[in-house]
């Protein structure tokens, strides 16, 4: 149980920087998009914080992953 909680903690530890590093580099960014999202566009954004955003929730995402398969199996 530890070990799992220790794994979670690290994971949003670790992306926490990377977005907070994220936030650092992108301030002198000049090129900027909008994303479409839900057929609504949002603000002007700057591609590297949009590929920065994808890359970190992926991360996240990917961390979460294995947490779950590894409960299905101990059910079964």
């Amino acid at each position: 149980m530890f070990g799992v909680f220790n794994k979670l903690i690290f994971s949003i530890t670790f992306n926490s920087c990377l977005f907070l590093l994220l936030i650092i580099g992108i301030q002198n960014s000049t090129s900027k998009r909008e994303v479409n999202l839900f057929k609504k566009e949002t603000i002007a954004l700057p591609i590297s914080f949009i590929v920065g955003v994808s890359f970190i929730t992926g991360s996240i995402i990917g961390s979460f992953v294995p947490i779950f398969l590894n409960k299905k199996k101990v059910d079964n």
